[in-house]
């Protein structure tokens, strides 16, 4: 039985993921699609033709990641596609958010995607896909976001990895890095801050951004980037000193 895997998918970039898998990949039997928001989960099935096996779980909790361990184990699958897009954010300095906010981002946008693509791998063939949602906060340090931006820095370098890992076994592994994206991530971001002018002003829609992930990973692309901003942040942030560029970014973020 040949499946894919969305984490994140109850709302945002994951729940895009899983219309439009749904939409351009005919073979697959089912989508495996994992949020706490079981109900959220279940309208999502009257959106889409495919099969959805729901599983409302917290990947943050060691329990919950068992219960797909298990769930993988006992069911004879084929994952052609693993998306991993759960993740969340608090906007603020560090010495301002909880340290329980805080390790909350570090357990679901690290330590959960790790487990979640660790558990998966066993299951993969050759032309299977790892599409992980990393960031665009990934390519430079973000005073006001810093724990996000470092989740997000490892996820790409974690891509990266492994995408050289896997190169000899067919299995593809993209990293997504957007900018800001019209979802609402950035409602439950705005801890103590709103989000910033500049961030508003280059926001895109999850659709655009979910498409052009589904096509840079169809053809094999390590990074996926939408936005002719974000391109240019990127080659940026290869050319510029990053002093400079964590005050430029620390200036376009400035708090009121």
């Amino acid at each position: 039985m040949k499946i894919a895997i969305v984490t994140g998918a109850s709302s945002g970039i994951g729940r895009e993921f899983v219309i439009q898998i749904a939409d351009n990949y005919h073979y697959l039997d089912e989508i495996w699609v994992i949020a706490r928001n079981r109900q959220a989960l279940k309208k999502l099935q009257e959106e889409v033709p495919v099969k959805l096996v729901i599983l409302p779980l917290d990947l943050r909790k060691k329990i919950e990641q068992r219960k797909l361990k298990e769930k993988l184990k006992a069911s004879d699958v084929k994952i052609k596609l693993l998306v991993n897009a759960a993740g969340t954010g608090k906007i603020g300095y560090f010495t301002e958010l909880s340290a329980d906010n805080q390790k909350s981002m570090i357990r679901l946008n690290c330590e959960a995607l790790t487990t979640v693509t660790y558990l998966c791998i066993p299951y993969m063939r050759r032309s299977s896909r790892i599409i992980q949602m990393a960031s665009a906060a990934a390519f430079v340090p973000q005073p006001g976001f810093a724990v996000y931006a470092a989740t997000k820095s490892y996820v790409l370098s974690f891509s990266r990895a492994l995408r050289a890992e896997l190169l000899d076994r067919g299995i593809s592994v993209t990293a997504v890095c957007p900018g800001p994206v019209d979802t609402p991530f950035f409602e439950k971001a705005e801890t103590l801050h709103e989000m910033s002018e500049f961030k508003k002003s280059v926001m895109v829609n999850p659709e655009n951004v979910v498409t052009k992930a589904i096509c840079d990973a169809a053809i094999g692309r390590g990074i996926s980037i939408y936005g002719n901003s974000i391109k240019v942040l990127r080659i940026g942030c290869k050319l510029l000193p990053h002093a400079f560029l964590i005050w430029l970014t620390e200036y376009m973020n400035h708090f009121e």
